[in-house]
């Protein structure tokens, strides 16, 4: 009986987000080009690219800065606890490109800097938490000390991506936000999510220390006590008489 070749790892799933039509129908049809690779969205804005992240769960996200109403930096801490995320636009002033990294971006490459053969490649190595850089950026990576960071961000926020994506659709638009800062509003989601303090920190860039004093923060303001009950206020579950 002769011998079956094993099946391969499924197609990479990449959503593209960049609003010029030319710009997204061009990396539709390069990376579709390839057998490994799915181009399973392409949006025209943060929005419809965090909608569509939501929906289809990709395994990667290729994403413009400056696009119309939700820019690609707004969106950007959304879409990067549901998939790394590459920026790959024309925008390169370092300021941008450093609060990319900062709001989580794994790679960032430069439109007219790369050959369509190190695009292809640089997609292909986010599957492997493997970050690229426009050389002439001058990104420092350096392996002992962000790697492994970089590999435990990728790790936790892989694993908590389904749940984060259903904290987000149990709470509606309307629901109350109990004063919480900006930031306590983003720990709050991924303490719904089922993330620990481990992992909230690695998502968010911030020491589990800095996550403790966010907590302390958001149960006085839910008057909750407990991860649960907090949960409770924030999903708008709790019973009415804890909302008082």
């Amino acid at each position: 009986m002769p011998d079956q070749a094993l099946p391969g790892p499924p197609p990479l799933r990449v959503l593209v987000a960049d609003d010029n039509p030319v710009v997204r129908a061009g990396l539709t049809a390069l990376l579709g080009g390839h057998p490994d690779i799915e181009v399973v969205a392409a949006a025209a804005d943060g929005d419809e690219a965090l909608a569509s992240a939501l929906r289809l769960a990709p395994d990667v996200v290729l994403l413009d800065v400056r696009m119309p109403g939700t820019d690609g930096l707004t969106a950007l801490p959304g879409l990067a606890r549901l998939a790394p995320v590459m920026m790959l636009t024309y925008s390169r002033e370092p300021e941008v490109v450093a609060e990319a990294l900062r709001r989580g971006a794994v790679g960032y490459l430069v439109h007219g800097e790369f050959t369509a053969a190190e695009l292809i490649t640089a997609v292909r190595d986010l599957r492997h938490a493997t970050p690229t850089f426009t050389k002439s950026l001058g990104v420092s990576y350096k392996p002992n000390k962000n790697s492994s960071h970089l590999q435990s961000f990728m790790a936790q926020s892989s694993e908590a991506r389904p749940a984060y994506a259903a904290a987000l659709h149990r709470r509606t638009p309307n629901q109350p936000d109990f004063g919480l800062s900006s930031r306590e509003v983003e720990v709050m989601d991924l303490i719904a999510s089922g993330m620990n303090n481990r992992q909230i920190a690695a998502t968010c860039f911030i020491s589990e220390k800095t996550v403790k004093n966010h907590i302390n923060r958001i149960f006085a303001k839910l008057h909750s006590s407990s991860r649960s009950e907090a949960i409770a206020h924030w999903l708008g579950t709790a019973r009415e008489g804890w909302s008082r």
